[in-house]
This record gives structure tokens, C-alpha cells and sequence, in this order.
């Protein structure tokens, strides 16, 4: 079964976003753990835990079905040994906070060199955090989001992605995040169902379909290789519906979160309706 949903609001509390994807007819959600942009933040009260183990129990959201997002302000791979070490320890309390919540995921965007490194170093070291932080904490898997390349951001090209893979310790751990609209900006073809077959074909041979744990659906509002991450509604962009009944109509792409984070969270109810009916 595909398990389509949207990342919706904690507002009033992390307990609130299992409601939040009950009332937009999501089977999946992403959420955040804390406020995304900033470094620190109150820690996770037993109530709200609690609170939001028993929404997630009665609405029938299992930890394989929901994929939450870490910090934009972490970065894995900074060259600054001061920055290095403030990322690490954000996403230490973003995975120990998945924890607390009985959660098995956690997404995150790889990191940057921020042109003070090679692109090489960059990626050892975000590898190198990883590890890290793996070792540190007990049950959650850490998911590479792919990025569509802007600035100096890794992760783009599915070389990148396997690359941190192969350096993780602990395989059974680590795993993958496909944006459909960062693949497309990063210059991954997906506009037609053969372009499709050819791109997933390639991330099965580079990475390995093995390591998805999740999927971001996302049109895009710029075109192939744009390199300039834009979501668009579903259908409204550049890439048109045929990747998305593609991936609605595969069985590799069943039993892992598909998550919404296009422009319009008015219309995510429809576009949730849209999705299941390419099914």
C-alpha cells in the first residue's frame, strides 16, 4: 500500500500533528521535532509525548509512516570546527528527541562546503557526523535527503548519496529521502514515464532502492537542472503528473512515507485524492 500524506503543523504541540494529517486524509506525515529554526528549544514534555504516542495509536500512524524533519540550520559537513560541533550536537537532540517519541526516522539535508572545502572533504565529514551520531543514539535511522544543488549544497547527485552511504558503519541505519523536485532541479529527468524509468533505474544502480525510506512529492516551478529548489503543486510546475502516477502505480515505492511539501497547504487534501487516484 502507498502511504501518501503532507508535512503538517506541530502548533500547540508535537501531539497536534498526527491530528493535523487526520484532517487532511493522510496515511503518512512529516512534521518537525522543535522549531526549525532556531538552536534551541524547550525539551519535549511526558505529556506531549504521551499525548502524541496515543493520536498517532487511534489514528493509525506507525513509525514507518511517519518521517520527520530535522533543523534547516544544521549542517553535517561545515568546515568550521566551532559550527561543525554546534550541527552535531542540534542533531544529536533532534535524534534523541525521535527517540522520546517512539519515532524511527529522521530526514535531514546533508550539508555544505560553503566553497572553504572540497566537495570530498565535505562529504567525509557529513559521513563522519553521521557515524557519530549513530553510535550515540538507539533505533532511529538517519534519511539523506537529495538536494537540488544550490550553492554550494551536497547531496544533489546520487554519486554524493552513495558516497556518505558507503563511509556509514551501520548500514541497517542509514538511509534515503527522494525530493522529486530536487532530483528534477539537480538534472535528473522525470517528465516523461520513460525519463522515469531511466532516472529511478540509475538511483537503483548508484545508490540502491534498498537504502529509500521515503519520498518528497513536489512539482517543481523551475526547469531540468535549474539547480534552484521551487516547489510547485502537484501538476502545476514543470514536471507535469506523469512522475507521480509513476510512482503511485510502482510496489518500490509502497510501505514508506510520500510526503507533500508543495506551495498550497489549502489544497493538500486534494492533491492527497489526486495522488491516490493515479493508484
Amino acid at each position: 500500500m502507498h502511504h501518501v500524506g503532507a508535512h503538517v503543523s506541530i502548533a500547540g504541540g508535537v501531539e497536534n500533528a498526527p491530528l493535523n494529517a487526520r484532517e487532511i486524509g493522510a496515511r503518512a506525515f512529516a512534521m518537525f521535532t522543535r522549531n526549525q529554526r532556531q538552536w534551541h528549544s524547550k525539551p519535549l514534555s511526558p505529556s506531549s509525548i504521551e499525548q502524541f504516542k496515543q493520536n498517532c495509536d487511534q489514528w493509525g500512524y506507525d513509525a514507518g509512516t511517519i518521517l520527520p524533519h530535522d533543523s534547516y540550520l544544521i549542517n553535517l559537513g561545515h568546515p568550521d570546527r566551532d559550527a561543525l560541533e554546534k550541527s552535531r550536537a542540534g542533531f544529536l537532540e533532534e535524534m534523541r528527541r525521535c527517540e522520546q517519541l517512539g519515532l524511527t526516522m529522521l530526514n535531514f539535508h546533508p550539508g555544505s562546503h560553503l566553497t572553504k572545502t572540497t566537495p570530498e572533504a565535505c562529504l567525509a565529514t557529513i559521513s563522519e557526523s553521521i557515524n557519530r551520531t549513530l553510535d550515540q543514539t538507539r533505533g532511529v535511522t538517519a534519511v539523506i535527503e537529495n538536494t537540488a544543488g544550490q550553492g554550494s549544497n551536497l547531496g544533489f547527485r546520487f554519486e554524493h548519496l552513495a558516497a556518505m552511504i558507503d563511509a556509514i558503519e551501520d548500514k541497517s541505519r542509514i538511509g534515503v529521502c527522494l525530493d522529486t523536485c530536487h532530483a528534477f532541479a539537480a538534472g535528473y529527468d522525470l517528465k516523461t514515464l520513460k525519463a522515469c524509468r531511466e532516472t529511478f533505474s540509475l538511483f537503483d544502480r548508484v545508490v540502491g532502492f534498498r537504502y529509500l525510506r521515503g519520498m518528497h512529492l513536489n512539482d517543481s516551478k523551475k526547469p531540468l537542472d535549474s539547480r534552484v529548489d521551487r516547489h510547485a503543486s502537484i501538476g502545476k510546475g514543470e514536471l507535469g503528473l506523469k512522475v507521480f502516477q509513476y510512482i503511485m502505480q510502482d510496489a518500490r515505492f509502497a510501505d514508506m512515507p510520500l510526503i507533500l511539501e508543495t506551495t498550497d497547504s489549502s489544497i493538500w487534501k486534494e492533491e492527497i485524492e489526486l495522488l491516490y487516484s493515479f493508484a
